[in-house]
C-alpha cells in the first residue's frame, strides 16, 4: 500500500508550476521573435530634439547609408535615376504620399540634397527627416 492510501488522503491537486514555467518561456520566445523580425536598413541617425512622428501607413522611406547607398523602403536603388523612376511610378499610383528621409550622420550632405532636389522636382511636398531623440 502506498503512503497516500495508508493516510486515507486523496491527492487531487495538479502541480501547475512546470506548465507556468513553460508558458513564460514561450512568451519570452514569442516577444524576441516578433521584435527580431522588424525589417529595415540600419543607419546611425543624427540626434535632434523631440519631434512628432511622421509615420503613416502609406509613408515611403528613403534611406542613405554611410557609404552613400540608396534604399527605397528596404529595396536597394543603384542610382538616383532608379530612385526617380520608382518614385514617378509610385506618384502615378498615388499622387500624394509622405516620404521620410533617413540619412546616416556620416553621409555627405550633398547626397541628401540630391535626394531632396529630386523630391522637389517630383512635387512630393510631404517630406520628413528622420532623427534620433536627443537624450538629456
Amino acid at each position: 500500500m502506498s503512503k497516500a492510501q495508508e493516510d486515507g488522503a486523496v491527492y487531487d491537486d495538479i502541480n501547475i508550476t512546470p506548465m507556468l514555467d513553460l508558458s513564460y518561456v514561450l512568451l519570452v520566445i514569442f516577444i524576441l521573435m516578433t521584435t527580431a523580425s522588424v525589417q529595415g536598413i540600419k543607419v546611425n541617425l543624427p540626434k535632434a530634439s523631440n519631434t512628432p512622428s511622421l509615420a503613416k501607413p502609406a509613408t515611403k522611406a528613403i534611406t542613405i547609408t554611410q557609404d552613400g547607398s540608396l534604399y527605397l523602403d528596404a529595396y536597394p536603388m543603384a542610382t538616383i535615376a532608379d530612385l526617380e523612376q520608382r518614385l514617378v511610378a509610385l506618384k502615378t499610383a498615388t499622387p500624394e504620399f509622405p516620404v521620410v528621409l533617413k540619412g546616416d550622420s556620416a553621409v555627405q550632405y550633398a547626397k541628401v540634397m540630391e535626394v531632396l532636389d529630386l523630391l522637389g522636382r517630383l512635387d512630393l511636398n510631404q517630406v520628413g527627416l528622420v532623427t534620433q531623440k536627443l537624450v538629456k
